[in-house]
């Protein structure tokens, strides 16, 4: 600061220092010579520092503030100084802002981009699920088709199947009449023999009429039903006859 200040002005400049220098020189005596202080009662000292150091602040405040200098030259030098270490920390504050705005301002490029980007992400995906959902009502109509003829195929199979069998163990342990068995009659059995159906016969005419008309699943029986088949299927309960008309049997109804 002395650089640019005048004879004069440096020379009070410099006796002002030298006063100070003293003072603290005579503070530093001063604090050396004093002797401690020891209390045997530390919470006693505590408060006798604080009270001490509040009486001291009391005095701070209520002292002017000295002039650093009478001499108008000093005064404008060193405001000079003072106002020039200021504008150097306020220009580093601009820069560190101006640092922090850039990027800020390129962390929010980064984040719109990233937005962006989501955005079309989850229109995509929205646009997804509905071709999905529209797909699916679509597919479900046609998948709710085609299992169900899968199921009737499977059941017709099934029942083939089934039909099959039930017609082999009928033809092995249930044959239709033979000649043989009636030779007293034997042209009445033969007149017979050429008309009577077989056991797995008449269970499938009764079958078929229940499925074909449930509302009316009588069979009336006539010379092609063999008489001890037709007794056999009342005796087991697996055929009822008619409440109000013998000649008519139908397949009972199994839970």
């Amino acid at each position: 600061m002395a650089a640019g200040l005048s004879e004069a002005a440096q020379s009070e400049l410099m006796l002002r220092c030298e006063e100070q220098f003293a003072k603290l020189e005579t503070l530093q005596n001063k604090i050396m010579l004093c002797e401690p202080d020891f209390c045997e009662n530390p919470p006693e000292q505590a408060v006798n520092r604080l009270m001490a150091t509040e009486a001291e602040l009391k005095q701070w405040l209520t002292m002017e503030p000295e002039l650093l200098a009478s001499n108008s030259e000093v005064l404008l030098q060193a405001g000079k100084e003072e106002m020039l270490k200021l504008c150097s920390e306020l220009e580093m504050v601009v820069s560190c802002h101006e640092a922090r705005r850039d990027q800020l301002r390129e962390t929010k490029k980064v984040e719109q981009k990233w937005l962006e980007e989501k955005k079309q992400a989850l229109d995509a995906a929205n646009d997804h699920v509905k071709r999905l959902q529209t797909e699916k009502g679509k597919l479900s109509e046609h998948s709710i088709l085609q299992d169900t003829k899968a199921k009737i195929h499977k059941m017709k199979v099934y029942h083939e199947r089934l039909m099959e069998s039930l017609g082999e163990i009928l033809e092995k342990h249930v044959p239709l009449p033979h000649n043989e068995s009636n030779k007293k009659k034997k042209n009445i059995t033969q007149e017979l023999d050429e008309d009577l159906i077989s056991l797995n016969e008449i269970l499938e005419v009764l079958m078929n009429k229940v499925l074909n008309t449930p509302h009316d699943p009588y069979v009336t029986v006539d010379n092609t039903f063999w008489p001890p088949y037709v007794e056999m299927l009342l005796r087991y309960g697996i055929a009822v006859r008619h409440r109000e008309n013998n000649f008519k049997i139908r397949l009972e109804t199994f839970c």
